[in-house]
């Protein structure tokens, strides 16, 4: 899926100048509404080497959320490979994660919006922002697994949908706090998952 897109670590220094700021510009003004032309400009280039060194703006895109999705990888699985957590209070790392990566999303989850701007599943970027969310829905049933919980792919869809709605909350009704909402309620979900024999606090 992700061949024909660049790898955002390994960029020039013009394609990590486009790069920069096309992420900012689609985040906050949209995808759709925001064109090649502005992008060069305000990245001090031409869009002879903006198409040179991406190609399109679909690869643009794409590259955008690709390298948005490494960040919140790596934030998650920090999160997730804390020493100092029980089995059981890894599957839930994911929320905690999650109070730290909306602190610089205002606007909600930028999968989403790109999900809702291009829907078609055969777009570059529609494929990385899918394969986010797939990631993360893997990630609680491994997770639950490793802590043994019955039917752990059930409770990831739970877990996973939770803590969608806790980012489309953030961005819809700021005033609720919904991260801290949905975290506890994820541990309420892994407590009733696990019924009542191992709690949040315990060790495995």
């Amino acid at each position: 899926m992700n061949a024909t897109i660049p790898d955002p670590t390994t960029l020039t220094p013009s394609a990590r100048r486009i790069l920069e700021t096309a992420s900012t510009l689609f985040y906050e003004g949209g995808i759709t509404a925001v064109g090649v032309d502005v992008i060069a400009e305000r990245s001090g280039v031409t869009k002879r080497t903006l198409y040179n060194r991406f190609g399109s703006k679909d690869t643009l895109v794409a590259t955008y959320l690709l390298e948005r999705e490494m960040r919140w990888r790596h934030l998650v699985e920090t999160a997730v490979a804390a020493p100092e957590l029980t089995a059981i209070q890894r599957v839930t790392a994911p929320f905690d994660a999650l109070g730290e990566w909306v602190q610089q999303s205002p606007r909600g989850c930028a999968f989403i919006n790109a999900l809702a701007e291009l829907p078609d599943p055969e777009h570059p970027a529609h494929q990385v922002a899918a394969e986010e969310k797939r990631w993360l829905c893997n990630l609680f049933e491994r997770l639950a697994t490793d802590a043994h919980i019955a039917d752990p792919a059930d409770l990831a869809k739970r877990l996973v949908c939770l803590h969608e709605g806790a980012l489309a909350m953030r961005a819809a009704l700021p005033e609720i706090d919904s991260v801290t909402i949905a975290n506890q309620t994820a541990c309420d979900l892994v407590d009733a998952a696990t019924s009542g024999h191992q709690t949040r606090g315990e060790p495995l």
